[in-house]
């Protein structure tokens, strides 16, 4: 997780990771929306792919299928891993 922080030139990464911990469960049109009310310049399609890397990859995150939307939450098991490691980065 350090590692795919280090990478995240504009930290976006990193705000993403803060929203999954601080809130509850977000369909990637949720976290598109919140990244472009903010400070960043995104697509919907660049949102989808970080938020699936972030479950492929990274692994942290829960997904759940509703309707046409799947729905992503951070797993309870990462969640005090993640806060550590945003804290310390």
């Amino acid at each position: 997780m350090i590692k795919y922080l280090g990478r995240d030139e504009s930290g976006i990464r990193k705000v993403v990771l803060n929203l999954f911990l601080t809130g509850d469960k977000f369909t990637t049109g949720e976290v598109y929306e919140f990244l472009d009310s903010g400070e960043f310049e995104v697509s919907y399609r660049g949102v989808s792919a970080m938020v699936g890397l972030m479950n492929t990859r990274l692994g942290i995150l829960s997904i759940n299928v509703a309707g046409d939307h799947n729905v992503y939450s951070l797993k309870d098991t990462y969640k005090t891993i993640v806060g550590s490691v945003l804290e310390n980065y």
